[in-house]
């Protein structure tokens, strides 16, 4: 990792800037690709499986038989702590319900809201190196709490032909109505059109590489709508000397882990820290089992010291990280002024991983600075709102000529018809 000393501000765009490629390196491939799927269905994602995974599948729908022999392969300490993180997750998600909203707005008007869920959803869960079976709990438990009708899930198959047994244990768990062996481009191309196997759905959630991020994006041209931009993880520590310098590795690493486009980064206001983080790191890269990909998310990664908390968060505002981890003395200074940022964990014993899997809220959040404008995944993702109005004779003499002289000033004739004519009758 490469330390930054007092960075200039005018610089801090560069500095902040992400791994990623431009959209215009990839949309080309993302284009032609929903072209064919569009105009080809299943032999379409057949083709692209193939191509992209190296296995040819006689069937991508998952089979009952599948899910209960995969169920059987997963060890019942894993179960266990699955259905914890799960518990956690239905009580957090839960809590945000919400009732009926119900008011009068003057006399003889009554306007009320109520959340309806989307009926047909789509998950898109990650495979390669690291299955997210932890993706699934994230997505699939909220889409059942909101009351989703049909929850579709998409997940890459390895080179068997199969999808990662905790993930098929997962989504039977928690609700799942069909499970799609199909990943990448092609996965949310078969969501967005629907094909003879693949479902059309109404909303697409999950995260992905850079390539499943501009799909989705791609997607909300043909009116399916998508959760966030969600692509590669990334991390923000922010920590002076009350933090344990290998807790920050720890958690840097954690991330870096992820992938080899993944970003992490420390900004302190101790040079000591970093210096003591830069060792850990370096300690704590060679006993990972994820080494090469840890290494390469490293490479890009930074450490930046700077004079003051008040430019520290500033800065952090304006990366707009995804996760963000304060552990400093003044961490109210932090928590009062933050702006931007998809999930914060506060304290020493707070580590980012807690929240990628147990503690209870969701790990689908925005990248790329995106939680500048984005929420991360939660219940109201999964619904959308409906508002409604009764109004009585004696409301609509209260409002009426409100009306009438609106629509006339707009130069909308009709409109104002619409009520004279009530009025008309009223009299």
């Amino acid at each position: 990792m490469k330390t930054y000393i007092n960075p200039n501000k005018k610089k801090w765009s560069g500095l902040l800037k992400r791994p990623t490629q431009t959209v215009e390196n990839i949309e080309d491939t993302v284009n032609e690709i929903f072209k064919d799927v569009q105009r080809r269905g299943d032999k379409a994602i057949s083709k692209y499986t193939e191509l992209f995974d190296g296995v040819v599948l006689n069937t991508t729908e998952v089979s009952s038989e599948e899910i209960e022999e995969a169920s059987k392969q997963v060890s019942a300490d894993l179960k266990n702590a699955i259905q914890t993180a799960k518990s956690n997750i239905v009580t957090f998600h839960k809590a945000q319900k919400t009732e009926r909203i119900t008011v009068q707005t003057s006399k003889g008007i009554e306007c009320w809201q109520e959340k309806r869920p989307i009926q047909k959803v789509g998950l898109y869960i990650p495979g390669g190196t690291a299955p997210l079976f932890s993706t699934v709990l994230m997505l699939a438990v909220p889409a059942q709490i909101a009351g989703c009708r049909d929850i579709v899930l998409c997940s890459p198959p390895n080179k068997d032909g199969k999808i990662a047994n905790e993930i098929l244990y997962t989504a039977q768990l928690c609700g799942v109505t069909k499970i799609i062996k199909a990943g990448g481009i092609q996965a949310i191309a078969g969501l967005t059109f629907g094909t003879q196997t693949i479902p059309q759905v109404y909303k697409i959630f999950g995260p992905g590489n850079q390539f499943v991020t501009v799909a989705k994006q791609l997607a909300t041209k043909f009116g399916v709508a998508i959760d966030m931009p969600a692509g590669p993880s990334e991390l923000l520590v922010v920590a002076d000397d009350a933090a344990k310098a290998n807790y920050v590795a720890s958690d840097l690493l954690s991330q870096a882990e992820h992938g080899s486009d993944s970003q992490v980064i420390l900004v302190s206001t101790s040079k000591q820290l970093i210096v003591s983080v830069e060792k850990e790191i370096k300690e704590q890269l060679k006993k990972l089992s994820r080494l090469k990909i840890a290494q390469n998310a490293i490479a890009h990664s930074k450490l930046i010291y700077v004079k003051s908390d008040q430019i520290a968060i500033e800065m952090i505002n304006e990366y707009a990280p995804e996760h963000f981890i304060i552990c400093t003395k003044n961490e109210a200074f932090y928590l009062n002024h933050l702006e931007n940022a998809g999930s914060v964990f506060i304290g020493n014993y707070t580590p980012e991983s807690a929240g990628d899997y147990a503690s209870g809220t969701n790990h689908t959040l925005p990248t790329n600075g995106f939680s500048k404008a984005y929420s991360g995944v939660n219940l109201d993702s999964f619904t959308k709102s409906i508002t409604f109005q009764k109004i009585s004779k004696e409301g609509l003499k209260n409002i009426g000529n409100t009306i009438e002289l609106m629509a006339e000033a707009e130069g909308l004739q009709a409109h104002k018809n619409a009520v004279s004519l009530r009025l008309k009758d009223l009299d």
